[in-house]
């Protein structure tokens, strides 16, 4: 079965966050989004703002990964805050603007209003955008761009 291609919008602050402990959260901790996701799948952080609660943009895809496991755990954070996560296995590349890639990317249909996909905070995209984005971001798997 071929992968998915998924997009979780996080600030960069929490994407690089999650990159460091090699996990994903998605929609402030929901389970539903994540159980979504398969072992192998991909997952695409775009950060809309660089710290969370913060109005500075950031507009860039800040990380991406793919999923080790069929796991989705819950894990306590606070004493009021238990959100869900998967472990991810991130790849070191550069962050990519979304701006030169809005024309190109078939998931952004209304390319005025291009933001508008990204509201719910998890979406997937067909591999034909995933491969523009990780290549954009200088992935290569096997000596070749996916």
């Amino acid at each position: 079965m071929s992968p998915k291609y998924w997009i979780v919008v996080a600030s960069k602050e929490h994407s690089l966050l999650g990159m460091s402990q090699g996990i994903v959260q998605a929609c402030h901790g929901k389970k539903a989004p994540l159980a979504r996701m398969k072992k192998g799948d991909w997952v695409l952080v775009y950060s809309s703002k660089e710290i969370f609660g913060s109005k500075t943009p950031c507009r860039k895809f800040t990380s991406i990964g793919q999923i080790e496991d069929d796991s989705v755990y819950p894990f306590q954070m606070s004493p009021d805050f238990c959100p869900f996560r998967r472990n991810v296995k991130y790849f070191p590349v550069q962050e990519a603007d979304i701006f030169p890639l809005i024309d190109s990317l078939e998931f952004i249909q209304n390319k005025k209003s291009w933001g508008f996909p990204f509201r719910f905070g998890f979406l997937e995209i067909g591999p034909e955008d995933f491969g523009l984005i990780s290549e954009r971001m200088g992935l290569s798997v096997q000596g070749k761009s996916i």
